[in-house]
């Protein structure tokens, strides 16, 4: 069966060479083909495909490959052994959902003609029988409610955590917006250890609870108004950079390792019970271990302004007007648009622009990430051991950028100059939020050039190599999302931090849920046609982006 697997992943591979080229095709090709086989995926009758006219190329290349050495084929089955789990276990969570809506949807077609027989599912493992067109529909559809009900949910907590982190402390709320990612995973393990007891209907219950919390959003805005309680205006880039960075070491390396402790214990399902006691740990040391960063007089004195905010609210909701506007969902995207005093338009302005930068840069350029992939193994015939190579790659890229290259930037760019002027301006205050500096629009506009570059180099590019160098050029622009996310708490004061990155944290939940929708549908509408229209796309968003960084103005300059 594996030589049988092998020679047909061989034979796809050589037809659509010969596809591509039948007219300079020899057996002189069979050393890359050898070495590329393996990336073959597509459907031999998706090539439109008529190769009687090469027969004579196809039978010749064809039958010196099966007389080599079984060397070639035994050493591609080790190497693709090896990394098969690992690589699975990117979108473990996906497959495990995938086989529980396929076995509900082979057992209601049971139910329809008893007379159908199927092989049995394997949860975790290849099934084959799971490959069809209804199940794949009902999975997209489940995954779909799935990600729209954590992602409305998100939408509507996270500006409420953030404003509530402003008076209550950050700690507290960082571990209750953990808390529903603990429940959902509770839930997923349940479902998945007893599959015939629990209905995978039971997980939109788990997305309730995480998306009742914040979810990832919560979780990372409430980090950053941490981060920005603990650190100086000029290093916080950096160290909201360093938190980014542990992210995408965790892309890197975190399938690498949940594959070697998958492979030690036996079974997939162990990795759930290993993020559960994460959840869990986490929880724990976030609420009883770490300090606090708000000190309390800060929070009283926040609930104090908040207390005479809404008497006199109360005072003033006798009119039909502001009852609406207190109803109004979108109120807490009030605070990117401030009025009265120590306000001005270039502050407005600056808001704006940085929460469209953060939408575009963190939101809607994540949504790409899995269309990138699909677009990359459909033109490369890319498999996951080479989709699980391109992420890691990419992730290493960015946390050295994050963790080597923007410190120095912000060393010599910023902080010794900080240092410099407060020696050279005597009445310069040590540091407060002044807003952004020539530095932060410089290095944001120099991450969204490499973007755009990146992205029209994956719409160009005719070979692996350079889709892969284009996506390191994208890796660089990791700079702009810790940029964009520093800079904008630097316009308000410390005790509105929260406030502002849980409206901001609002409209990275809804283009969370809006960037796959449009991304998806824009790739399956063009997919026959052209392709490399999502790359367009995505250049075009950082273009906007782009010109966008061109309305922010710096502040802060000695006086």
């Amino acid at each position: 069966m594996a030589h049988d697997a092998w020679t047909l992943r061989f034979d796809r591979n050589l037809l659509r060479l010969l596809h591509d080229r039948p007219n300079d095709v020899t057996e002189l090709e069979l050393p890359r083909l050898t070495s590329s086989m393996r990336g073959a995926h597509r459907d031999l009758y998706t090539l439109n495909f008529d190769c009687s006219t090469r027969t004579d190329v196809y039978y010749m290349i064809r039958a010196k490959a099966m007389d080599r050495d079984a060397v070639e084929s035994s050493r591609f089955h080790q190497l693709e052994a090896s990394v098969s789990d690992t690589a699975r276990l990117l979108s473990t969570r996906c497959t495990w959902i995938l086989d529980l809506v396929c076995k509900q949807y082979l057992a209601d077609q049971k139910f329809l003609d008893p007379n159908i027989t199927f092989n049995a599912i394997l949860l975790g493992s290849d099934n084959p029988q799971c490959k069809i067109p209804g199940v794949q529909k009902n999975a997209a559809t489940f995954m779909l409610v799935m990600n729209l009900i954590t992602g409305l949910l998100s939408a509507i907590v996270t500006p409420k955590l953030g404003h509530l982190s402003d008076r209550y402390g950050r700690t507290r709320l960082m571990a209750l917006a953990s808390c529903g990612g603990l429940v959902a995973e509770f839930i997923t393990i349940l479902v998945a250890r007893f599959p015939q007891v629990i209905d995978h209907r039971w997980l939109v219950l788990g997305s309730v609870f995480d998306g009742l919390t914040g979810s990832f959003t919560a979780g990372s805005i409430l980090h950053q108004s941490y981060i920005s309680d603990c650190t100086p205006p000029s290093k916080r880039a950096a160290s909201i950079g360093y938190m980014h960075a542990c992210l995408f070491t965790g892309l890197a390396f975190g399938p690498l390792l949940a594959g070697y402790f998958a492979k030690g214990t036996g079974s997939l399902l162990s990795i759930f019970y290993v993020v559960l006691g994460c959840h869990s740990m986490f929880v724990i040391v976030i609420r009883f271990i770490v300090p606090e960063s708000l000190p309390k007089e800060k929070q009283l004195l926040a609930r104090e302004k908040w207390d005479k905010e809404q008497e006199l609210r109360a005072q003033t909701r006798r009119s039909l007007l502001s009852t609406i506007q207190t109803t109004n969902p979108f109120e807490p995207l009030k605070v990117l648009s401030p009025t009265g005093p120590g306000t001005s338009p270039a502050l407005r302005r600056n808001l704006v622009a940085l929460a469209l930068n953060d939408i575009i840069i963190f939101g809607i350029s994540q949504a790409a990430g899995a269309v990138i992939i699909l677009y990359s193994e459909y033109m490369y015939g890319w498999g996951t051991f080479e989709s699980s190579r391109f992420v890691s790659v990419l992730s290493l890229v960015r946390v050295a950028a994050l963790m080597g290259v923007f410190p120095i930037i912000n060393y010599f760019g910023r902080v010794r100059p900080a240092a410099r002027r407060r020696r050279d301006c005597l009445t310069l205050p040590a540091e407060k939020h002044y807003g952004a500096d020539n530095l932060d629009i410089w290095v944001l506009r120099a991450a969204l050039t490499s973007d755009i570059l990146g992205s029209i180099g994956y719409s160009l590019a005719h070979s692996e190599k350079v889709f892969f160098l284009s996506g390191m050029v994208t890796a660089m622009g990791g700079l702009g999302s810790a940029t964009t996310q520093a800079t904008i708490t630097k316009h308000v004061p410390s005790n509105r931090v929260g406030q502002l990155l849980g409206a901001v944290g609002m409209l990275l939940a809804l283009s969370r849920i809006l960037g796959p929708l449009l991304f998806n549908g824009i790739y399956a509408a063009t997919v026959g046609t052209f392709p490399q229209a999502i790359f367009v796309l995505l250049a075009s968003l950082y273009g906007i982006s782009f010109l966008a960084s061109f309305a922010i103005r710096p502040h802060g300059r000695c006086k």
